[in-house]
């Protein structure tokens, strides 16, 4: 197993910029963006559907960076108006909005010869329809300020292969990318740019809980340094995306992976 590389510290490349994230509580991938994003110089709006995980995400956060750097909202992408709400704080507090990033998503495991319409429907409505309400809304309001904006959307490996059980999980993750694509070209008409993530392995203590040693064992093998990410290696490579460093990328999907097939 190849060791785990050092933190890389921040370098100020988001400062005073303005950020909404959402499913940012907690120790996932969006906590890890959250934290990225503040290192880096810029103000977040954070949002997510577990409200005790948010609050405590963000006090801590605001005692270690400032009550002025971070503002939070509970908000699930499932229903418009909270999203609107989520994104109005942004404007209330720091007059504008500069870059939003898609991290909400829900997994599950069934074979599709057994999944129910629930099941199919629930994943699809977080992961695919909640990041069109969020892209939708951002679109909107970057548009109205005509000033430009980044758009960072998380997908997934499993969006290109197969993997069973995750039939709606890869379809949602598919879609999201297709996505991308489709918002950038559109976007581009107001100087925005949208972009995506393509993670394959990045566990977290929650996830490791809902994961069976089977499974991950067999998930991490397939990666070429035998570990799956931290949360934050990924984050890494969202802070890339919504920087200076990308300004020729639109409606791309970067795979942050090491799998060998």
């Amino acid at each position: 197993m190849t060791p785990q590389p050092p933190y890389v510290p921040g370098h100020s490349l988001l400062d005073g910029r303005t950020a909404v994230i959402t499913a940012a509580a907690g120790a996932g991938i969006g906590g890890a963006t959250a934290r990225k994003f503040l290192e880096e110089g810029a103000r977040i709006v954070i949002g997510d559907a577990h409200e005790r995980r948010l609050k405590e995400s963000a006090a801590a956060l605001a005692e270690e960076f400032g009550a002025d750097k971070v503002a939070a909202l509970p908000c699930d992408v499932t229903h418009q108006q909270q999203v609107d709400a989520l994104f109005s704080l942004a404007a209330e507090r720091h007059d504008g909005l500069d870059i939003v990033v898609n991290n909400a998503g829900l997994g599950g495991t069934a074979d599709l010869v057994d999944m129910t319409d629930d099941q199919w429907a629930k994943v699809l409505d977080v992961t695919l329809n909640g990041t069109f309400r969020c892209t939708r809304t951002a679109l909107r309001r970057f548009r109205e300020q005509d000033t430009g904006g980044i758009v960072v959307n998380n997908a997934s490996v499993v969006g290109w292969r197969a993997q069973r059980g995750q039939a709606h999980y890869a379809a949602a993750k598919a879609g999201v990318m297709a996505l991308t694509r489709c918002a950038a070209l559109e976007a581009a008409d107001f100087g925005v740019r949208v972009n995506a993530v393509a993670p394959s392995l990045a566990m977290h203590p929650h996830l490791v809980k809902v994961t069976t040693p089977e499974l991950l064992a067999e998930l991490t093998e397939r990666e070429a340094f035998g570990r799956y990410a931290e949360p934050w290696e990924i984050a890494n490579v969202m802070v890339f995306l919504a920087s200076g460093y990308s300004s020729y990328m639109t409606g791309e999907t970067v795979s942050v992976s090491s799998q060998r097939a």
